[in-house]
């Protein structure tokens, strides 16, 4: 097993991040790694130029800011992986300065529209079934999509409609889902669930087409055939959902750091961004329905 082999399974085992993550780290670092090879340099041996090359090789394929972020994320923590393990004796990382990301609102689904992209599914199948509770269960928990695959049936207690999940870095928390949630599951556990297995056993809510554990993927890939059926224009995916619930959390009262937790987000600064969207929604609604807010 070579250094980047033994970083990735690291991350699985000691650091305990998802599959979803760890699959980012690992092609992350690919891509960098095959970038040195094709110019005949060892990843151990790389410069502040080398990886500025590198910058410019990204920045011309016209990836976001944000992107960038990610990918200079990834190779600090494996570099500074390599200097915990004496196999580079400092992290040429900590030269290389982060692109300053663009300020960019979290897309969110109105109530109206979440209920479109619902009401598009039929309730005629065990997918069906197991869809919409798909799309219930982000919207009422705020789950990231990671999160909510890994959701095991001994994990949820139906009675408090509760849900024991682990976050980002195995943190621990629970989060809620209500009625509507609630008769999902109960419909889906004890039917739809079992046809979906057809058979096999896992310990897992969600069950993809062949019996198995769907995994994050897949659960994406169902959401962009849902937008397609409901005929929604814009680009929605888990995240999205993730962001409608905390913004409608908001607009009916909730306080910030309530959802902050609920969220899982480790600092207050995460949250924030939230109160952004319901300040841009309330000032829209002012222009919108005052009579001398406009000539």
């Amino acid at each position: 097993m070579n250094y980047k082999d033994k970083f990735i399974e690291y991350l699985r085992k000691e650091r305990r991040y998802s599959e979803y993550t760890v699959k980012g780290y690992d092609d992350n670092i690919d891509d960098f790694i095959k970038f040195m090879s094709a110019r005949n340099i060892n990843v151990l041996e790389v410069s502040k130029d080398d990886i500025r090359e590198y910058l410019k090789y990204l920045d011309s394929l016209n990836f976001k800011n944000a992107t960038i972020v990610r990918r200079l994320s990834s190779l600090r923590s494996f570099y500074n992986y390599l200097v915990s393990n004496n196999l580079i004796k400092s992290n040429p990382m900590k030269l290389i300065k982060n692109p300053k990301k663009e300020k960019k609102l979290p897309n969110f689904l109105q109530y109206d529209e979440f209920m479109k992209l619902l009401e598009s599914i039929k309730n005629d199948d065990a997918l069906s079934i197991r869809n919409k509770l798909i799309l219930e269960l982000l919207y009422a928990t705020g789950l990231r999509v990671s999160e909510l695959v890994n959701i095991k049936i001994k994990d949820i207690d139906f009675s408090n409609k509760v849900i024991k999940t682990l976050g980002k870095g195995s943190k621990e928390r629970l989060v809620y889902f209500g009625d509507y949630a609630k008769e999902l599951l109960d419909v889906y556990i004890n039917s739809e669930r079992n046809e979906l297995l057809n058979g096999k056993v896992s310990e897992y809510l969600l069950i993809n087409n062949q019996g198995g554990h769907l995994t994050a993927r897949g659960v994406e890939d169902i959401i962009d055939r849902i937008v397609n059926e409901a005929s929604l224009k814009h680009k929605i995916s888990p995240h999205v959902l993730r962001h409608t619930f905390a913004t409608h959390l908001l607009d009916n009262g909730a306080d910030l750091l309530s959802v902050k937790e609920l969220l899982g987000h480790e600092s207050l600064k995460a949250t924030q961004i939230y109160t952004h969207i319901t300040e841009e929604r309330l000032r829209s609604v002012y222009l919108h329905s005052h009579p001398r807010a406009k000539k």
